[in-house]
């Protein structure tokens, strides 16, 4: 059985990795707020708690080999996320009005925590030695 540390031990930093885990927690926690938020209007509700589970999946799609250690797991989820806007697209004629600012922000989000946890700046690099105590 394949472990959290086996499947990442390509990696050189396993603290930078931390900008990954925070980037879904806030994805995850925005998206199940505002949808608790709309939750008497249902076809915002149910879009956002489908993203939230979306970006769920990265901790599925990084423990598959090729996928966690090419770091392709943001883009795997984010099929999952236009796979529910194609849904929409041929279902209702048109892409719901949630996913067309919510899905942007998290892409940027996805990008900004990638950008931290592939280049390790080093303001990044204290503040999660600081945060684990190494």
């Amino acid at each position: 059985m394949t472990t959290i540390d086996d499947s990442l031990s390509h990696r050189k930093g396993i603290a930078s990795f931390l900008s990954i885990l925070w980037g879904d927690m806030i994805i995850f926690g925005a998206c199940m707020v505002l949808a608790i938020y709309f939750r008497k209007r249902p076809e915002y509700h149910r879009r956002l708690v489908f993203m939230a589970s979306c970006q769920l999946m990265q901790a599925v799609f990084v423990r598959f080999q090729y996928i966690g250690h090419h770091n392709l797991f943001y883009p795997a989820l984010d099929v999952l996320v236009v796979a529910g806007m194609l849904r929409d697209l041929l279902v209702d004629g048109q892409v719901n009005r949630v996913y067309l600012y919510v899905f942007p922000a998290m892409v940027v989000l996805q990008a900004w925590a990638t950008y931290l946890e592939q280049l390790n700046p080093s303001w990044w690099r204290a503040t999660t030695q600081a945060i684990l105590g190494s």
